[in-house]
């Protein structure tokens, strides 16, 4: 069993080098003015649905700018780490016109992460259903989670954090803390889900912290997680049915106040993280860069930075992680949100209270 100072002179010396590059890259900004803005997915006409976390959810097209607010949005928690969170378009969008996201849901005493599907029309939401509500409801305003994807098979997964002080329920499955859950687009549970006959049936793994990264690889369909750790310790995991990543028996970081959560950083039947900063980045959404336009970042990884304010790319052979670059340091913006467009370009969103949508393309030789 490793102890946490040889784990962190491994990660030390074969993953936290990086340089900078920036001068690569043109940027544009598309849009501004955008409260907080937490997701955005790609529609097939090439518009992009952007919520806030403010409460509010926007369509951005290269021709009219932004929207306005949407109407038919409901009303999220709005406190500290809470609000509109991510979003993404149904698979068959073209045909059935859903959205899905996710939000933090006031109730009676508290809130919970949960996940509506509505259907777009013109500037407003209509139809609008719950399709899952995070279990149990606490009152507080942190680690809620909240990225979406789709896998090949059309599950939805969704990212759940362990909401603060609940940590420990990390490894209850009989509970939505610190989880990943898949259902189905109407909310059902899939046949094959591991804790099926469990209390919370839509568990697909356990052992996280606060995931606010996921994104499935284009190539291999497997999916991909990213999550924050405490102080040092933020990971980036594959995921599988069933399986444990440790959170908090096992973590590479300690307490915001330098306390020990943990003095393990391996358990058997508990997984390792395929990447982890120590110190943390803050990480926040993820992609795998697939296009025409960045042909040396082809199959590399994608990751927003939070706390020290850059994109970072990992270079990626496989599954296995290697050099790390820093891009866009300098504008001292905390990058919320990653994707690759329909056009092979990189797009961005801002965490400010005038945050922007930004484009990116490879600098004009």
């Amino acid at each position: 069993m490793l102890n946490r100072l040889a784990a962190a002179s491994v990660v030390a010396t074969s993953l936290c080098a990086t340089t900078a590059h920036s001068e690569d890259l043109q940027v544009k900004e598309l849009a501004t003015g955008l409260n907080h803005p937490w997701g955005m997915t790609f529609l097939p006409d090439n518009r992009l649905v952007i919520t806030e976390r403010g409460g509010a959810i926007q369509i951005y097209d290269a021709e009219n700018g932004l929207s306005g607010d949407l109407e038919g949005v409901p009303k999220a928690a709005t406190n500290n780490q809470g609000g509109m969170l991510d979003i993404l378009a149904d698979p068959d969008f073209a045909s059935n016109q859903t959205l899905y996201f996710c939000y933090s849901k006031p109730g009676e005493g508290g809130s919970s992460s949960a996940v509506m599907k509505a259907r777009l029309d013109g500037g407003k939401l209509v139809g609008g259903e719950d399709i899952f509500i995070a279990n149990p409801l606490v009152d507080n305003g942190f680690h809620f989670g909240c990225r979406l994807g789709f896998d090949a098979e059309k599950n939805l997964y969704i990212t759940l954090g362990d909401r603060y002080k609940y940590m420990k329920e990390a490894q209850n499955t009989d509970n939505h803390h610190g989880k990943i859950v898949r259902i189905r687009p109407d909310g059902s549970i899939p046949d094959d889900n591991p804790f099926k006959d469990g209390q919370a049936p839509e568990v697909f793994s356990y052992g996280h912290r606060n995931v606010q990264g996921l994104t499935v690889h284009p190539e291999s369909g497997e999916v991909w997680a990213m999550e924050h750790g405490p102080k040092g310790g933020d990971e980036v995991n594959k995921l599988a049915a069933g399986n444990n990543y440790g959170w908090p028996v096992i973590t590479y970081g300690v307490d915001y106040s330098g306390e020990i959560i943990s003095d393990k950083t391996r358990q058997e039947g508990m997984e390792q993280p395929v990447i982890y900063w120590d110190p943390s980045i803050a990480p926040s959404g993820m992609t795998f860069y697939y296009g025409d336009k960045f042909k040396a970042w082809e199959g590399d990884l994608l990751v927003g930075a939070l706390k020290f304010t850059h994109l970072r790319r990992i270079e990626m052979d496989g599954d296995t992680p290697g050099k790390q670059h820093e891009y866009l340091r300098e504008r001292n913006q905390r990058i919320r949100d990653v994707e690759v467009g329909p056009d092979g370009l990189i797009y961005l969103l801002t965490d400010e209270a005038n945050g922007k949508l930004l484009q990116l393309s490879p600098a004009q030789q």
